[in-house]
């Protein structure tokens, strides 16, 4: 576990945002103006609500008996606020207990869901940020476990002491200037012809993942980096409206620390993981010099080697729906980004 003085998911939230004004600052002179193929709505202010069914699953498998342990947290649906501004967006998610989604705990046991996101635009390059944490998991699977296992009868295996934190950043440069990945991304420019481009993408995160239960108490930590050479095209429909795809693959590379003890027995283990990665989407919207609203559906797969019989993959495929509101800025706040 992280120990510190401070508060420490403010304490790293903190050190993140720094590290990213400090890029904000040095790479403010490559803003590139807009083209007569994108308008920029970036001089209103942007609120949007997005709802999405993306489950963070974790399958671990072992080719040499055949066994399979499938981890989900308890949430069918996720809910993210968010705002953008100028050249700055941030948004805030967290599960929806009020929509009766997530109500199953007594199956599946009770998760939580937090996450807070940053991003910076300059020109062509986009900055980006976040802090989440998943605690509560249950084996969906249970009934590989559990012999006379019945689904929607018997709980499933949970596992309430087990969490995952990510400290996660990204950088991202669009190579055709008149094409718009803020517009199918982050809803605040508009895409005015059909048009593509490739949008390399640095990808650099920390996990932790803890789990006490039972007497065993272990912590796994991750420092991920990959680099995925993006594609994506915009085909515009009529005036407002756009169907867009993209594909992503990538290699990477994983330092990972795992820490357990067990009967006050403390064994340490370092190891390096080659990851690949493999994600693609479609995202249809509609956007108006006030209004947007669109529907996404997406598919992702991680997964790496930990020797030659056992493998760790984390597969994600959701839908996605926003909506959005754009507005002028009052006059101090436009006064003080000016």
């Amino acid at each position: 576990m992280i120990t510190s003085s401070k508060n420490p998911v403010h304490y790293h939230l903190w050190s993140i945002f720094h590290c990213t004004w400090l890029f904000v600052v040095t790479f403010s002179a490559f803003a590139q103006k807009d083209t007569s193929a994108i308008v920029n709505y970036s001089d209103k202010i942007i609120l949007k609500l997005n709802l999405d069914t993306r489950t963070d699953a974790y399958l671990y498998e072992n080719k040499q008996d055949n066994s399979r342990l499938n981890l989900v947290p308890n949430n069918r649906f996720r809910l993210f606020l968010s705002l953008d501004y100028e050249f700055i967006g941030l948004s805030v998610g967290f599960v929806p207990q009020f929509l009766g989604a997530n109500s199953d705990n007594d199956l599946k046991g009770e998760s939580s869901f937090t996450d807070y996101q940053f991003r910076f635009f300059l020109g062509r390059w986009v900055q980006s940020l976040a802090f989440s944490k998943i605690s509560g998991y249950y084996v969906r699977n249970t009934g590989d476990f559990v012999p006379d296992w019945e689904k929607g009868i018997d709980p499933y295996i949970q596992f309430n002491g087990l969490s995952s934190t990510q400290y996660g950043m990204s950088t991202a440069f669009v190579f055709n200037p008149n094409f718009s990945y803020r517009n199918i991304v982050y809803q605040n420019e508009w895409q005015k012809t059909s048009s593509g481009s490739f949008v390399p993408t640095l990808y650099y995160s920390y996990n932790i993942f803890d789990f006490d239960q039972d007497g065993l108490v272990s912590t796994d930590k991750y420092f991920n980096l990959r680099l995925a050479p993006s594609y994506y095209f915009t085909y515009v429909l009529l005036r407002k409206w756009f169907v867009s795809t993209n594909i992503s693959p990538s290699l990477g590379v994983r330092f990972s620390t795992s820490e357990t003890v067990v009967d006050n027995a403390n064994t340490r283990e370092r190891n390096t993981f080659f990851t690949r990665n493999i994600s693609t989407g479609l995202n249809l919207g509609y956007s108006s010099e006030r209004i947007i609203f669109g529907i996404n559906v997406n598919f992702s797969a991680d997964w790496y080697n930990e020797d030659s019989v056992s493998s760790t993959e984390n597969d994600q495929l959701y839908g996605l729906v926003y909506f959005g509101y754009r507005f002028d800025a009052p006059k101090t706040i436009a006064n003080i980004f000016d």
